[in-house]
C-alpha cells in the first residue's frame, strides 16, 4: 500500500493516507524486443502507475539535441552518436585469408625416400575466425589428400586461446594438432588486408620441393624387351590409345532401306573394336548407344568353324585364322563385319598422325558422303478460277490456314477517303444501252473501282450498283502476274474493259481533274492532252455564257452573297454530278421539272428569295436552266 503525505503535514507515520485507487505497484518494463532484437524503453510510470515527472521527448528529438553543437558552448561539446553497429558476419562475409604453407612427413618404411614434403592452403574466415586446412589432389598419388582439417575454430595453446589473423604471417611457423606447418606465402588479398592493419609481413619464402616427386621426373631406365609380342608391352605402349573412325552403312538397297552413321572405335592397347551409334533428334529410333560391344573381331574363320554356334559360345583362337588389326581399317575402302559393309569416309587427327608413324600413311582423304538436297520444287499455282481477287486465291495454295494478302498500310493511310469520280457510257451494240450513263469511282487507297448508275425514270433500266468495289484486271494481263487499272488509265476518251463490258469515260469531276493536274507524271501525254481539251472547252462555254448574259455582274455579286449567308448548304459532293447524269449531250443545261426534283432530293430551300433570284438569273427560257453557275453558289 502506498500513503501519500497531505499538504502541510509532516511525513511521519499517521502523517499520511493510503490511495485506494491504486492497486498496482510493479516496476514499469524497460526491456523490449524488436524484429528479434533486444531495444530498451524508458519507463513513463513508476510505481503504483504515478506517472514520472521527467524529460518525455522522443527519441528522435532526443537524438537531434545531442547532434546539435551551439555556438557558444560551456564545457566540451557533446560527442555525436556512435555509428550504427555491422556485425562481423556482415562486414567479412565472404573474406577469407589463404597462405600456402607445408609440412614434413616421416616415411620410416621406404628406402628410397625418408621424408615426404606435402603441400597445403591454410584458409582463415574472417567472419567467425575459423581455418581449414586443404591440401590439393594430385592424381596417382596414392595419399589421402583434400580438406585435412575441416573449417573450425583452432586452438594454439593448452590454455584454450585461438588461432587470430594477428597470429598468422609469412616466414612462420604454426602447429595444428601436433602437426607444424611453415607458411610462405600468401595471396594478395590477404597481404593488402594484413597491411591495412598494420602487421609487417616477413619476406616470402620459396615452396620446397619434394625428393621423391624430384626423383620420378628423371627419366626411366630403358630396359631391352624380347622380340616376341609382349602384351605387357602393348599395354604400357598404348594404354588409352584409341582409334576413331567415322563410317557409314548404307542400306537403300533394301526395301525400306536407310543410310546411318556410326562411329567406330579402335583400342590399340588389346585390338578390341567397339561401334557406336549416331542418334539425331526425332529419328524415330530407340537411343541405344552401341551397334557392337568391344570385343575382338574375327576376319577369317576356320572352314570347320562355319557351324560353330556364335550366338551361345564366344569365338577363341582355335575357330579363328586372322582377326581384324588397324591396318584394316582405310579410309576410302569398304569393310564387312559381321555381315554389314562399313565404309569409312574420314577419322580424327590422331588416328591420321598413328597412320603416318606407323604405316607410312600420310594422305587418309576425307570423303564428302552427305547426300545433296535436291532442287526446291517451284511451287506452281493453280489455275485461277474466277472467284474474288487473285491473291486472295492465292493464299489457299500457299497456307493450310489461309490468312488475308499484305497491305499497303502506308498508301491507304495517305490516301484514305480519296476517290477519283468518271461519267462513262457502256459501249454496246445494243440500242437500249446507248443512252445509260455510269459513274465510275476509282479509290486510290485500295485501287479498286466501284461502277454506279444513276436510275433514270421511265427508262425501263433499273439503276442502282452495277459493279460491287473490287480490283478490275487490264484485258492484256495475265492471271499469274496480273496488272490492275491505276490512276493513270482513267481520262476523258479512255476505254475500261469491266469484265468484257467496255466503258467509254466522257467528263471527269473537279476533284479528279485536280489530281490529274497535279500528278502529271502518271499520266500519259494522250491523258493530259484529253484534259487539257476538257478545259478549254468549259473555258469557252463559260465565256459564251458570260457574253450572252448580260447580268454577268449582278450573277457573280448574288452568288457570292449566296456563298456567304447560306454556308450550310455548300460543298455538296456530287450536286453538279447529279445535273450531268441528266445532262446527256453537256450543254449545261436542264429542264426545269428535273432542276427543281434534283435540289428537292439535296435540300435546297427554293422558297429562298436569293434562290429564287439566283434561278431567274440562271433561266434560259421559260423550260431550261443553266445549272452550272447555280451549282458554282453551293461549291467553294
Amino acid at each position: 500500500m502506498v500513503s501519500n503525505p497531505v499538504h502541510g503535514l509532516p511525513f511521519l507515520p499517521g502523517m499520511s493516507f493510503t490511495d485506494p485507487t491504486k492497486t498496482a505497484f510493479h516496476r514499469s518494463q524497460t526491456l523490449g524486443y524488436r524484429n528479434g532484437y533486444a531495444v530498451v524503453r524508458r519507463p513513463t510510470v513508476g510505481i503504483g502507475g504515478i506517472r514520472l515527472q521527467n524529460n518525455q521527448l522522443s527519441q528522435a528529438e532526443l537524438d537531434e539535441l545531442a547532434c546539435n553543437m551551439p555556438p557558444l558552448t560551456y564545457g566540451e561539446p557533446k560527442q555525436p552518436p556512435p555509428a550504427g553497429f555491422v556485425p562481423a558476419h556482415v562486414a567479412f562475409d565472404k573474406k577469407v585469408l589463404k597462405f600456402d604453407a607445408y609440412f614434413q612427413e616421416d616415411v620410416p618404411m621406404s628406402t628410397e625416400e625418408h621424408y615426404r614434403v606435402r603441400q597445403v592452403n591454410i584458409y582463415y574466415y574472417l567472419e567467425d575466425d575459423s581455418m581449414s586446412v586443404v591440401e590439393p589432389i594430385v592424381e596417382n598419388s596414392g595419399i589421402l589428400q583434400g580438406k585435412l582439417i575441416k573449417r573450425q575454430r583452432l586452438s594454439k595453446n593448452d590454455r584454450g586461446d585461438h588461432y587470430h589473423w594477428k597470429d598468422l604471417n609469412r616466414g612462420i611457423n604454426i602447429t595444428i594438432f601436433a602437426k607444424t606447418f611453415r607458411i610462405v606465402d600468401c595471396d594478395r588479398f590477404t597481404q593488402e588486408f594484413l597491411e591495412s592493419q598494420g602487421i609487417e609481413l616477413n619476406p616470402p619464402e620459396k615452396m620446397p620441393l619434394d625428393p621423391y616427386t624430384e626423383l620420378r621426373k628423371q627419366p626411366l631406365r630403358k630396359y631391352v624387351t624380347p622380340s616376341d609380342f609382349d602384351q605387357l608391352k602393348q599395354f604400357l605402349a598404348f594404354d588409352k590409345q584409341v582409334l576413331r573412325f567415322y563410317a557409314i552403312w548404307d542400306d537403300t538397297d533394301s526395301m525400306f532401306g536407310e543410310c546411318r552413321t556410326y562411329i567406330i572405335h579402335y583400342y590399340l592397347v588389346d585390338d578390341t573394336v567397339e561401334i557406336r551409334e549416331v542418334h539425331e533428334r526425332n529419328n524415330g529410333r530407340d537411343p541405344f548407344p552401341l551397334l557392337v560391344n568391344r570385343q575382338r573381331l574375327p576376319k577369317i574363320l576356320v572352314e570347320n568353324a562355319k557351324n560353330f554356334p556364335q550366338c551361345v559360345l564366344e569365338i577363341s583362337d582355335q575357330e579363328v585364322l586372322e582377326w581384324y588389326t588397324a591396318k584394316d581399317f582405310i579410309v576410302g575402302k569398304p569393310l564387312t563385319i559381321l555381315g554389314r559393309t562399313f565404309f569409312i569416309y574420314d577419322c580424327d587427327p590422331f588416328t591420321r598422325q598413328f597412320y603416318s608413324e606407323k604405316f607410312g600413311i600420310s594422305d587418309l582423304p576425307s570423303i564428302d558422303v552427305s547426300k545433296k538436297q535436291p532442287p526446291p520444287v517451284k511451287q506452281e499455282l493453280p489455275p485461277y478460277n474466277g472467284f474474288g481477287l487473285v491473291e486472295d486465291s492465292a493464299q489457299n495454295c500457299l497456307a493450310l490456314i489461309p490468312k488475308a494478302p499484305k497491305k499497303d498500310v502506308i498508301k491507304m493511310l495517305v490516301n484514305d477517303k480519296k476517290i477519283l469520280r468518271y461519267l462513262a457510257a457502256l459501249e454496246s451494240p445494243i440500242p437500249e444501252d446507248k443512252d445509260r450513263r455510269f459513274v465510275l469511282s476509282y479509290f486510290l487507297a485500295t485501287d479498286m473501282i466501284s461502277i454506279f448508275e444513276p436510275p433514270v425514270r421511265n427508262s425501263g433500266i433499273i439503276g442502282g450498283k452495277y459493279l460491287g468495289r473490287t480490283k478490275v484486271m487490264k484485258p492484256d494481263s495475265l492471271v499469274d502476274n496480273p496488272v490492275y487499272y491505276g490512276p493513270g488509265d482513267f481520262f476523258i476518251g479512255a476505254v475500261i474493259n469491266v469484265f468484257g463490258h467496255r466503258f467509254i469515260i466522257l467528263d471527269v469531276d473537279e476533284y479528279a481533274l485536280k489530281y490529274m493536274q497535279s500528278n502529271a507524271a502518271q499520266y500519259s501525254e494522250e491523258a493530259l492532252l484529253s484534259i487539257q481539251t476538257h478545259v478549254q472547252k468549259q473555258e469557252a462555254l463559260q465565256n459564251t455564257q458570260t457574253e450572252e448574259d448580260p447580268g454577268t455582274k449582278e450573277l457573280e455579286t448574288l452568288i457570292d452573297t449566296i456563298q456567304k449567308q447560306l454556308k450550310e448548304y455548300s460543298c455538296k459532293d456530287n450536286f453538279g454530278e447529279a445535273f450531268q447524269v441528266h445532262d446527256k449531250e453537256a450543254s449545261g443545261y436542264v429542264d426545269r421539272e428535273t432542276f427543281f426534283k434534283i435540289c428537292e432530293s439535296f435540300n435546297i430551300p427554293v422558297d429562298d428569295s436569293l434562290i429564287k433570284e439566283l434561278i431567274r438569273l440562271c433561266s434560259h427560257d421559260d423550260s431550261r436552266i443553266n445549272y452550272y453557275n447555280f451549282v458554282r453558289a453551293f461549291s467553294n
